[in-house]
């Protein structure tokens, strides 16, 4: 029983901590330059995991052909894609961030689809084009906002920020590098992106301004490396260890839910009908893509 009771901690941690980093990133980019969130952030999480290695005696060089591969997972998945949506949500509100990422498992399913890991299918056809025809929707009527010059280059980044993340996620299952040390190679996976970031940040900043950093903002950061970076990717990868990945993919519709509730209770951000709507149609189009038999059943 009580190894159940860890198992859904781990769940429910991993479904609710990824569906709060939206509104944490926002929060956090209030008040300081956006690579210097994505930067910090990964460094508390590379100080938090440095520590435990130490703790567990389980630090040590990986090698440089693992730590090219490391480099890889870094620069998609920590520095394009988690630091093109803190980059966004500067410009666009956590909901709809939140929303347009909520696609990716479909752009990881098409990926997928070329390098010979998935099969395609009617379903799968189907759910592609609900998936897309919700993102469609989103933007139906607001097509006069794209002429503002920032809330753009946020959506751009937003959609560089997914694709970075599918390609991330493709090379993964393709690599297949489950019984390595997650810990070791998150390690390196952080503190390169740290380093990468927080010269982006120096680079790419307006201005930098310690003094106006809020502590709200600043609170907001910390919680990002803690919980967002380091926490729920334990309790993520200790839940693949009980239950299928399948299954684990279905914390991706919680996660989006989350982070829509959030933006409009904590935020106040506007949530239409339309907006609603597409929220429905993406969710389905990715259940529907990516929808195996084992989902459902006892792991």
């Amino acid at each position: 029983m009580f190894k159940d009771l860890k198992l859904i901690f781990a769940i429910l941690t991993v479904g609710i901590v990824w569906g709060t980093t939206f509104l944490g990133i926002r929060i956090a980019v209030e008040s300081i330059p956006p690579w210097f969130v994505a930067g910090i952030r990964q460094l508390v999480a590379a100080v938090l995991l440095l520590l435990i290695l130490l703790y567990n005696k389980e630090l040590k060089w990986i090698g440089w052909k693992n730590f090219r591969i490391q480099i890889l997972f870094s620069m998609l998945m920590l520095i394009v894609a988690n630091g093109m949506t803190t980059v966004a949500e500067e410009h666009i509100s956590s909901s709809l961030a939140s929303l347009i990422t909520a696609s990716s498992p479909i752009m990881i399913f098409i990926g997928s689809i070329f390098i010979g890991l998935e099969k395609f299918t009617f379903r799968s056809l189907l759910g592609i084009i609900l998936g897309f025809g919700g993102i469609v929707l989103i933007f139906k009527d607001g097509l006069h906002d794209l002429a503002n010059p920032n809330y753009l280059w946020g959506l751009v980044a937003i959609f560089i920020g997914v694709v970075g993340w599918s390609l991330g996620s493709i090379f993964t299952k393709k690599l297949n590098l489950q019984h390595q040390n997650i810990s070791l190679n998150l390690f390196y996976q952080f503190s390169v992106a740290a380093i990468i970031q927080i010269i982006f940040g120096f680079l790419f900043s307006k201005e930098i301004i310690v003094s106006q950093w809020t502590l709200k903002s600043f609170a907001a950061m910390v919680y990002l490396g803690i919980f967002g970076s380091v926490a729920a990717y334990f309790a993520f990868h200790y839940a693949l260890k009980k239950v299928s990945p399948t299954q684990i993919s279905l914390l991706s519709y919680i996660n989006t839910i989350i982070a829509i509730f959030l933006g409009w209770l904590v935020l106040n951000e506007k949530i239409s009908a339309e907006f609603l709507a597409s929220t429905v149609m993406i969710i389905l189009g990715v259940f529907m893509t990516n929808y195996k038999k084992e989902m459902f059943r006892k792991g």
